[in-house]
């Protein structure tokens, strides 16, 4: 008998049909002895559309009010899940992040989990209960809700996981696992049987969507075995996520160099040019960042050249309304000759715990890249990551290439993937 938490995305609860799906696969489960505790997120779109709802409404509206709104989404799919349930002949409850025991701070729209309070989930099991759990929300310490952030039932799935002491979190979405490049755009890439923490906070963090990072750090903070696996797709194993030593097998104790080529088009590039180069300059300019709260990745200063230097970085797309006056109203302040922002750009990255050990890594990769034609305007590098900035209209190509030339391509691929959209 196993303590599992099965986690939902939208696209598996975006239906009757599919929630009824859902409830038979976690009724199988029970009925096999093993401990279940499902966590739902909103069904198929509901979310996008509270969105757009609020902001017909108000442009900007409170974010307090936000979390009321959208944490509304779960609920339905919580209770509609433990009604599928309970007809099938098991009994079922549903809870929402507060009933459960979900405390956070009290950053609304993007809360950080403090603690979980697991008594009611553990009291429910001992009855024989289906616990279904709402995603993507919980309570401060004022007693008003909150929300997680985009993909926060993923985070909620796997400290549940941890807080129970589960033996592992399945996420179910519409992929059968974490391939090897996105295979939209990559036709040979493969799903990859099992990847290690730190190999998947990499491919998080630069533009896989399978697992959220948050999620991925959690379960490496407190050892919780992730199984990604497809709500559609019965017959595939999926991509477990574990400890690196956990990984190795008698017939590899080293795994291939390369993981995997994860692309990410949602940032943009600011560069301060010709900026003075003297004490406290760049300072000035990323603490305005950290006031903004923008999440600044890649930076770069040049060389000085006559007292002056260009500064670039990377940071969201959607951060480019409300970073641009800050920078350039610091451009001014200290006499710089402007700031240029490109939006249209692409962070390509290798990422393999196998590179660290493995020289000429950065070699080759460079060398495919340049022979393809491909310019690069950014470099930055982790132990098991090496990144890029390039144009976006060669980012296709720039993965495609790179996916072969590290020998990840899948020479049985017919092209297709199992992936429901």
């Amino acid at each position: 008998m196993a303590l599992v938490v099965a986690k939902f995305g939208g696209s598996s609860v975006a239906t009757a049909e599919r929630i009824k799906n859902v409830a038979s696969r976690l009724v199988a489960r029970h009925r096999a002895g093993d401990q279940v505790v499902a966590v739902v997120s909103a069904m198929g779109d509901n979310t996008d559309y509270l969105v757009d709802l609020a902001r017909s409404i108000n442009t900007n509206p409170p974010k307090r009010e936000m979390d009321m709104l959208l944490s509304t989404g779960e609920q339905v799919s919580v209770a509609v899940l433990a009604m599928a349930v309970e007809a099938l002949g098991v009994p079922a409850i549903s809870h929402t992040g507060a009933q459960v025991g979900i405390y956070t701070d009290d950053t609304h729209t993007a809360a950080k989990i403090d603690h979980i309070s697991a008594e009611h989930i553990r009291d429910d099991l001992s009855e024989g209960r289906i616990v279904i759990v709402a995603g993507f929300q919980g309570i401060n310490s004022r007693g008003e809700i909150t929300t997680l952030g985009r993909g926060g039932s993923d985070t909620t799935a796997v400290a549940l996981a941890a807080a129970i002491q589960a033996d592992f979190c399945e996420i179910y979405s519409d992929v059968d696992g974490v391939y090897t490049a996105d295979p939209r755009i990559c036709p040979r890439a493969h799903r990859i049987d099992k990847l290690s923490y730190e190999e998947m906070l990499e491919l998080s963090s630069n533009g896989a969507g399978v697992l959220q990072l948050r999620a991925v750090e959690f379960a490496r903070k407190y050892g919780v075995v992730i199984h990604a696996l497809s709500s559609f797709v019965t017959d595939s194993p999926g991509t477990f996520v574990m400890k690196a030593e956990d990984i190795m097998t008698n017939d590899s104790m080293e795994g291939p160099v390369i993981s995997g080529v994860a692309h990410d088009l949602s940032e943009a590039k600011i560069t301060l040019r010709h900026v003075p180069d003297i004490r406290g300059v760049a300072a000035m300019l990323f603490e305005r960042m950290a006031e903004l709260n923008v999440n600044v990745d890649m930076i770069i200063q040049d060389i000085s050249h006559e007292g002056l230097t260009d500064i670039s970085f990377t940071a969201p797309l959607n951060d480019v309304e409300k970073l641009t006056p800050a920078c350039k109203e610091l451009s001014e302040t200290i006499k710089a000759d402007g700031v240029e922002i490109n939006t249209h750009i692409a962070k390509v990255s290798l990422v393999g715990a196998g590179m660290k050990s493995y020289p000429g890594v950065s070699a080759k990769m460079f060398r495919v890249l340049a022979d393809n034609g491909v310019n690069i305007s950014m470099i930055s590098t982790s132990p098991i990551r090496i990144s890029i900035i390039i144009d976006a209209d060669q980012c296709e190509l720039a993965v495609r290439a790179l996916h072969t030339a590290f020998g990840l391509d899948d020479e049985d691929s017919s092209g297709s993937v199992k992936v429901v959209r």
